[in-house]
């Protein structure tokens, strides 16, 4: 058996699309798979069993990205072909099976729709593949400490959706303080490399907070969170692969629904907390405004990150 598995672009899609390969290798077991999709989730992929290569798939003008991938992948044949992003290359190789990505006639969460459109049932939940060679590499990170882990996710590849950082800081040490619900926890901030000069200002408020962004490998950010008590993050891929790891995943949310989007609740307890102002107002707004967007999260008040912090923690893992 020969799979084909056209994955999304974007990290946090990619992400929740990985309980329908899982789903699909435990109903093929040997099968070998070839894994396509955006270059940010190459890490990802990597220690899927029976993975021949993943294919990069960089944006090119005029949707050479497509051409790319099938010269690629056409002298091959394909005894099966999941396309997410619904294009039409599966016709154009020599494939028997063919099942592409369209709206799913289904409403609720996005990994609810993945099941029914590519027929999966229970619904798969998103999960991770991380070898021994990730998990001995983050020993260095996390130490023989009994303490407990706290993950913040401060930054986002949309300025829109990240939460102000001094509300970040605000929430960790309500959180750590002493009487707090994660008492003397260490605190470790994470993101994709680019982003960490737009968290300086966070680890200035939080000096004491260690520095996850260099990081890197997705199997190494997932092992690190597999250890951690709770993760706290801005709409981001790095949200859904909490969730996937089984940490206790609390999503802050403004310009986006969580009702699509929050982290699934799979393998471990997750909430998410959204601005007063509901999501599609948020773009409205900023039809009028463009200022507007460094703003959308600020009515998303500290408080409220906290009670569902503390509800998450008292519900265990």
């Amino acid at each position: 058996m020969r799979i084909l598995f056209i994955t999304a672009t974007r990290l946090g899609d990619a992400v929740l699309s990985t309980g329908v390969l899982g789903a699909l290798l435990a109903a093929h077991p040997g099968a070998r798979v070839t894994v396509a999709g955006g270059p940010v989730a190459a890490s990802l992929f990597a220690d899927v069993p029976g993975l021949d290569e993943f294919i990069p798939m960089p944006k090119q003008k005029r949707g050479g990205h497509w051409f790319s991938l099938w010269k690629r992948v056409v002298g091959r044949r394909w005894d099966r072909v999941i396309d997410l992003r619904g294009s039409l290359i599966g016709y154009c190789l020599r494939a028997g099976r063919v099942q592409r990505w369209g709206t799913p006639g289904t409403h609720g969460h996005r990994v609810e729709q993945l099941a029914a459109c590519f027929g999966f049932d229970p619904i798969p939940a998103p999960r991770l593949w991380i070898g021994e060679e990730s998990r001995q590499a983050v020993q260095t990170w996390l130490k023989p400490d009994h303490r407990p882990l706290l993950v913040l996710g401060p930054t986002a590849n949309f300025i829109g959706k990240q939460w102000p950082l001094e509300r970040f800081a605000e929430l960790a040490r309500a959180l750590i303080q002493p009487g707090g619900a994660l008492a003397g926890a260490r605190v470790l901030l994470v993101g994709a490399p680019a982003e960490r000069p737009a968290a300086d200002p966070l680890f200035a408020a939080l000096p004491e907070a260690e520095d996850g962004f260099a990081l890197g490998d997705l199997r190494r950010v997932g092992a690190v969170l597999e250890a951690a008590r709770l993760y706290i993050g801005n709409d981001s891929g790095l949200m859904h692969l909490a969730a996937a790891a089984g940490v206790p995943t609390l999503g802050l949310f403004g310009p986006s629904p969580p009702d699509l989007y929050g982290p699934w609740s799979g393998l471990g307890p997750t909430a998410s907390v959204a601005t007063d102002r509901p999501y599609p107002a948020h773009w409205e707004r900023l039809k009028q405004d463009p200022g507007f967007v460094e703003h959308m999260m600020d009515d998303l008040p500290v408080a409220r990150a906290l009670a569902a912090a503390e509800n998450l923690l008292a519900r265990g893992r």
